[in-house]
């Protein structure tokens, strides 16, 4: 992932502030795609 991506994702979970900058300094790129793809992304099933 991009240092430009990354910083976009880790700024949005911040905003959301379900964690700490501690962390998510810890989490790996993986791990910070899938909680930004969890709380940021829809579904098909949010609009049924």
């Amino acid at each position: 992932m991009s240092k430009v991506a990354r910083d976009y994702k880790v700024n949005k979970l911040l905003d959301k502030q379900k964690f700490s900058e501690n962390q998510i300094s810890e989490m790996s790129d993986a791990q910070i795609e899938y909680y930004h793809w969890l709380y940021f992304e829809d579904s098909v099933y949010d609009y049924m």
